[in-house]
């Protein structure tokens, strides 16, 4: 049992609080879970969230299970700040204070520090990300650039999903459930101590989702999924003073999609029901860390990522990153904590081209280096600190890029804390942005004199453009905490973001050709003409109103602001998000969960039905609620039952921006779950 400043420690603190610097322990008697308010993504150094001069959120393991989602999309709704919008069973947009889409481009998003963030769309490709949620610690969320610490494409937030250690999954778990839209599902999972200072654990796991209703009654559609996937963790202790984690992962799927692609015959566009699309990867992840002390470290990271994809849209497209990164943490003087690391990625990819995209080379070898260095000033002790830092970069698209970042945090109190930041993020060129060739969209020409008063096909091409530049975000923030003992605690964040250098298109002179029939080509290409702003507020407020029940509410408010340049293309978040849970134990050896969420209305780029072309459609308001209900009825097995979308059984949520894909209805949903450790 360890006390401070007269409260108790429960048992499971106690090696994080021998490991706390001073501002830690000043803050331990407002802390009643380690896990959930202590982060690592902020700053790259393990500290408690009141004590970190950034907007961020952290999902526990607890979180994860009682809200009864399967997929980390899912699981991310219970954050403040992002938006999450499902466009069918497989597919959802995720991004943080705006521009969300299917290939959101400004959130960075980490497995274990294993960036998975696509450089081929700039984006995520939800599809492909899984983890067996059991074994989740915590998923951390960065609301705001974090570009400092780690770089380009970290415009709007970085979100970390970190894996428990293999010292605590040790034995067997078993997971197998069922229902109306998670058909099936299971997992399996077994850990290992293989000696004194080494722990590994194995899993394997699988599910299949049945198709959503279509959006529309008029279509038929067909977005069935099914992903199998396995890997290992391995962690060992050399000594008290080096540790070493090694893992990896393995998977396959398949996706199916129905689509209605752009052809240059009438009428213009044709339906292709059930067009597969496969799916398959492995990646090797290892991080080598030595101690000095509680306040100097150093650490080395490698991993390796091989993924591809084989649709219609893409025929097949391969992707192989190799990523290194060195970071050093030490205390030159006790008023100084400096971070300062050097990274090197190497991004092998290939195309092959289909009917409707060409991506030209096919094949382009890219590279990163990148290095960065921060410090943590204390300019009044117990009180006042001051962070300022930079990260620089050179790519392969835009060159030299510099991403500067101040921070300012004062504590008038334990129970309270003030910060304020300004910084400077980047996003990178996607290889599509400087190297597609898109059919989007194909119409009919008025009557042409010249031909006789004939009517061509009009065939619109996206066009790649070799000089296109990196997107700029300016950002500043504001933010407030407040914690009252174990009952109450309130995080406020106000924010504004200018950005500039925006992906817009212009139009070229268009010309005839006569591949594929004579037809009018219109060639559209990327350029940075524009410009947007954003502006408000988060807030995230836990109440324990007594020992068995506590409320967890978030709200946020989005105000978006773009340029005419790119006004008629730019998908809009919704300006009012909210969510309230529920947390109830009732009795012993039972839990039920209620969560209620409401989204104001919004905008998406899809495939307007009327004019058959690519448009901005509205999304209307929704309220959504999923309850849970768990039953222990021995310590190592619990049963549950779910019930997800239960307001609504046919919603559109959002659509695939790039037209193609026919959108699906979000249906109501109910499946049971059992677990069983052994």
């Amino acid at each position: 049992m360890l006390i401070w400043t007269g409260t108790v420690l429960p048992d499971e603190m106690h090696e994080d609080a021998i490991d706390m610097d001073m501002a830690d322990l000043l803050n331990a008697h407002v802390i009643s879970n380690a896990k959930k308010t202590r982060v690592t993504s902020a700053s790259k150094k393990a500290e408690t969230v009141a004590n970190v001069p950034t907007a961020v959120y952290v999902i526990s393991n607890d979180d994860i299970k009682r809200s009864g989602a399967t997929s980390v999309p899912e699981v991310l709704r219970l954050a403040p700040g992002v938006d999450v919008a499902r466009a069918n069973a497989s597919k959802w947009g995720v991004s943080i204070r705006g521009f969300n889409g299917v290939f959101a481009n400004k959130l960075l998003v980490l497995v274990d520090g294993r960036s998975v963030y696509n450089p081929g769309f700039s984006g995520v490709y939800w599809d492909a990300q899984d983890v067996m949620l059991e074994d989740v610690d915590r998923i951390e969320v960065i609301r705001g650039p974090a570009a400092t610490l780690w770089g380009a494409n970290a415009v709007n937030g970085v979100i970390n999903i970190i894996s428990k250690d293999a010292s605590k999954t040790q034995g067997g778990l078993l997971v197998a459930g069922g229902g109306s839209q998670e058909n099936g599902f299971g997992a399996l999972r077994y850990g290992q101590q293989l000696n004194q200072d080494t722990y590994a654990r194995a899993y394997v796991k699988g599910f299949y989702r049945d198709n959503f209703k279509p959006a529309y009654n008029d279509n038929s559609t067909r977005d069935g999924w099914d992903k199998q996937q396995g890997g290992f963790r391995l962690d060992t202790r050399f000594s008290r003073q080096d540790e070493l984690t090694l893992q990896g992962d393995l998977y396959r799927s398949g996706v199916e999609q129905t689509l209605t692609t752009p052809t240059l015959s009438a009428p213009f566009r044709e339906s292709i029901q059930n067009s597969p699309n496969n799916l398959s990867g492995w990646n090797l992840n290892s991080r080598y860390t030595h101690t000095f002390s509680t306040t100097a470290e150093y650490s080395l990271q490698f991993y390796y990522d091989h993924s591809e994809r084989d649709e219609y849209l893409i025929s097949k497209q391969q992707l192989d990153t190799f990523n290194v990164d060195f970071q050093n943490s030490f205390r030159l003087h006790p008023d100084h904590t400096t971070i300062w690391g050097l990274g090197y990625r190497a991004n092998l990819d290939d195309f092959a081209s289909s009917q409707v995209i060409q991506v030209e080379p096919n094949r382009r070898n890219t590279q990163l280096v990148t290095t960065f260095l921060q410090d943590e000033t204390t300019l009044i002790d117990d009180a006042l600190w001051l962070t300022i830092g930079s990260k620089f970069e050179h790519n392969d698209y835009s060159g030299f890029e510099g991403q500067p970042t101040a921070k300012l945090m004062w504590a008038p109190s334990f129970q309270q804390r003030f910060w304020a930041s300004f910084s400077r993020a980047v996003r990178t060129p996607s290889r599509i942005e400087h190297n597609i060739h898109a059919l989007q969209d194909v119409t009919l020409s008025p009557p042409i004199p010249l031909l006789g008063g004939q009517s061509l096909p009009v065939a619109i091409i996206n066009n790649g453009n070799p000089n296109y530049k990196a997107e700029v975000e300016l950002s500043y923030e504001l933010g407030y905490r407040y914690t009252l003992s174990n009952h109450l605690s309130l995080d406020i964040t106000a924010f504004y973001n200018d950005y500039a250098n925006m992906r817009s298109v212009s139009l070229g002179n268009p010309y005839l050709s006569n591949s594929g029939g004579l037809h009018l080509v219109q060639p559209v290409d990327f350029i940075n003409l524009g410009k947007a702003s954003t502006y408000g507020f988060e807030t995230a407020t836990t109440w324990q109103m007594t020992d068995w029940w506590r409320w967890d509410m978030n709200y946020s408010f989005l105000s978006t602001s773009v340029n005419s340049a790119i006004q008629s293309a730019t998908a809009m978040s919704p300006e009012h998000k909210l969510s309230l849970r529920a947390v109830v134990d009732p009795f012993d050896h039972v839990t039920i969960d209620f969560w209620l969420r409401y989204a104001s209305s919004s905008s998406t780029l899809g495939l307007d039905r009327a004019s058959r072309s690519l448009s901005l459609q509205r999304i209307d308001s929704l309220v959504t609620f999923d309850t849970r209900l768990a039953w222990k009825p021995f310590p190592s097995l619990e049963i549950s039952l779910v019930g997800q979308n239960l307001l609504d059984d046919r919603r559109l949520e959002f659509t695939d921006e790039s037209g193609f894909v026919v959108p699906s209805a979000i249906s109501r949903g109910v499946y049971g779950k059992f677990s069983l450790e052994f």
